[in-house]
């Protein structure tokens, strides 16, 4: 299956118009100026005819000439339409003129964003990373322009915070973007110069430049904190110097940055925003909700925490069951609702996290295209590697997956401390066991019943029909 394939709202009507990336004219039929945005500072003019009516597709190949990207990467990227206040991927068969005069339409179905807002949001078109692209396949280009479109993406990606990162991932990276800008032969001096001029945000991520805390805090540590984190960096750099003799490839480097982001599991994610529900401080406090991103890629779900750049809770898509519910009534949320294996107090118990946003529609059909996906692409392989893999060669995950059905109780992911590792204890869930005969609640008493949507290694449980329903 294609990434085209996937799931995405119908047309709508053309009442809102709205320009994004394009130059409109009277006559749509005569050649336009077009303005495909790369990740960085750089972009793709382009002089299309008949702008209305041409696809993704027709456009996909004027991009790739002029980028010269290789056949053999051509499915490495998508097109996007994309604001601050939404982001999306296009299929092959979109047309992108017509979705800006829909634009509007989409951000009142969408998001919570307010009528003024909206009006004034306009969307531009990208050519970004294709969600659908493997990481293995990324692996195997050498295409040094190719690999600097990645590399701009999870660049970006992990300074603004959007791929949460341990302190040995963000100074490993930093230090290899310096060396991707400056080059390996930098001595103290000139290193000093360059951050100087450059910005400590330019190779760590923001927050972590800037720091976090009040006026009195930043005045005492920022100097001492900015030191350290620039001799961390530099030491890191000093490695890749050494290692490289002055000689390294910016392939290589390239290849190394790129390898380093694929260590972080939400690596090629598309993220939606949405909120869920704060653990309860008391009887009388008012519930409230914690922002969040919601990651979705080829290997899982990734919740994670928008104000502390840290992974909420991760699931491998064996790990876990969804759907998603639509308002009932005037001032419901729309919800997407992820199942997945806990304990309470040693028991062990099925945990329900809500997530409420007016994109759940859009997770629960890009989860749904990502599983089938993901099956497919595992039959073929499967298919192609039998009779030639002993039991002993089978990868770790589809045997944990064969012999436990939910794929098994996952160990400790990372240590506590990484912003990697899942903090299941922080979320506010509903946990309920089956003793057998039906449901037992544990807290807070809600009934739901269970699940259709699933990858085909996870056993949902099925409620019974003594529970009443929600």
């Amino acid at each position: 299956m294609e990434g085209d394939d996937c799931n995405f709202p119908p047309d709508s009507s053309d009442d809102h118009s709205q320009r994004g990336s394009v130059a409109s004219s009277a006559t749509l039929s005569r050649a336009q100026d077009v303005l495909i945005y790369l990740c960085g500072d750089s972009a793709v003019h382009l002089l299309v005819e008949g702008l209305g009516s041409v696809s993704v597709q027709e456009l996909g190949r004027s991009v790739r000439e002029a980028l010269r990207i290789p056949e053999s990467a051509q499915d490495a990227f998508a097109f996007w339409l994309s604001s601050p206040l939404l982001e999306l991927q296009l299929k092959l068969r979109h047309q992108p003129y017509k979705l800006c005069r829909q634009w509007q339409d989409l951000l009142y179905r969408f998001t919570e964003a307010s009528e003024e807002d909206i009006s004034q949001d306009e969307p531009c078109l990208q050519y970004r990373r294709n969600v659908f692209y493997p990481k293995s396949k990324e692996l195997q280009i050498d295409d040094e322009g190719v690999l600097r479109l990645l590399y701009e993406e999870a660049r970006d990606r992990v300074l603004t915070g959007r791929y949460p990162c341990d302190p040995e991932h963000w100074t490993a990276l930093g230090a290899l973007s310096l060396a991707l800008d400056e080059g390996t032969g930098l001595d103290g001096k000139q290193f000093a110069t360059t951050i100087r001029e450059k910005k400590l945000s330019s190779f760590l991520p923001v927050h972590v430049a800037m720091g976090s805390g009040g006026l009195l805090s930043t005045l005492r540590g920022k100097s001492s904190r900015q030191t350290g984190l620039e001799q961390n960096l530099l030491e890191e750099y000093r490695k890749i110097s050494a290692s490289a003799g002055n000689s390294l490839e910016p392939t290589q480097l390239l290849h190394q940055y790129l390898n380093t982001c694929h260590s972080l599991p939400y690596y090629g994610c598309a993220f939606f925003v949405g909120e869920i529900d704060k653990p309860g401080q008391g009887i009388l406090q008012r519930a409230k909700r914690k922002a969040v991103n919601v990651g979705i890629c080829l290997e899982g779900v990734y919740v994670m925490d928008v104000k502390e750049k840290h992974v909420l809770l991760g699931l491998q898509f064996h790990e876990l069951s969804w759907d998603h519910s639509y308002p009932e009534e005037q001032g419901d949320s729309h919800i997407l609702w992820l199942e997945f294996d806990g304990d309470e107090d040693g028991t062990p118990v099925n945990k329900l996290l809500k997530i409420y946003s007016k994109q759940a529609e859009l997770m629960s059909g890009f989860i749904e295209f990502c599983v089938e996906l993901k099956s497919a692409s595992e039959g073929g392989a499967a298919a192609e590697m039998e009779g030639e893999v002993s039991p002993s060669q089978q990868p770790a995950g589809l045997d944990g997956i064969s012999k436990n059905g939910r794929g098994g109780r996952r160990g400790v992911l990372h240590r506590q401390s990484s912003v990697l590792c899942s903090r299941v204890h922080s979320l506010n869930t509903i946990s309920y066991v089956d003793n057998g005969k039906e449901i037992k609640r544990l807290k807070p008493k809600r009934a739901t019943s269970f699940f259709t949507r699933q990858a085909s290694t996870y056993s949902a449980v099925q409620v019974t029909e003594s529970l009443e329903q929600s």
